[in-house]
C-alpha cells in the first residue's frame, strides 16, 4: 500500500507552461487570499462591534500570524543558504533565526486560534449566553488561509 500513488501522474496541460509563472501565480493566489481573510476579519467587526457578540482581543492572532507572513517572506532563499551578494546586517544565521522566529510566530498563532476556537465557541459552559456561530466562522478563516 506505501506505493499506489507513484505512478500517479496530474494531466498536463499544454496549452499553457506554468514553470515560468509558477511563482507569479502562486504569489497572485496567496494575495488574494491574504486580502480576503482580513476583509472577512474587518467585516466582523464592523457587524458585530460589541464585545458581547465579538470578543475583539480574538483579533489578536490574526494580528500576530500577519506580522509572521511579512517576517518569513521578507528572508529569501538565497539568504538563507548564503548564496546572496550581501550578507545583509546579521548574515545567514541571522536570517534563519529571524525565518525561525517568523514559523515560531506563525505557529504559535494557528495554536492560539485553534485555542480560541474551541474555548469560546465549542466548549461552552450551561449558564453563558452563546455568542452568534458567524463569528467563529470570520475568526477562524482568516487564519486558516
Amino acid at each position: 500500500m506505501a506505493g499506489f500513488l507513484d505512478n500517479f501522474r496530474w494531466p498536463e496541460c499544454e496549452c499553457i507552461d506554468w514553470s515560468e509563472r509558477r511563482n507569479a501565480v502562486a504569489s497572485v493566489v496567496a494575495g488574494i487570499l491574504f486580502f480576503t481573510g482580513w476583509w472577512i476579519m474587518i467585516d466582523a467587526a464592523v457587524v458585530y462591534p460589541k464585545p458581547e457578540q465579538l470578543n475583539h482581543a480574538f483579533h489578536t492572532c490574526g494580528v500576530f500570524s500577519t506580522l509572521a507572513f511579512f517576517m518569513i517572506n521578507a528572508v529569501s532563499n538565497a539568504q538563507v543558504r548564503g548564496d546572496s551578494y550581501e550578507s545583509g546586517c546579521l548574515g545567514r544565521t541571522g536570517a534563519r533565526v529571524w525565518l525561525f522566529i517568523g514559523f515560531m510566530l506563525m505557529f504559535g498563532s494557528l495554536i492560539a486560534s485553534m485555542w480560541i476556537l474551541f474555548g469560546a465557541y465549542v466548549t461552552q459552559r450551561p449558564g453563558r449566553n452563546r455568542p452568534l456561530p458567524v463569528p467563529t466562522a470570520t475568526e477562524r478563516f482568516p487564519r486558516q488561509l
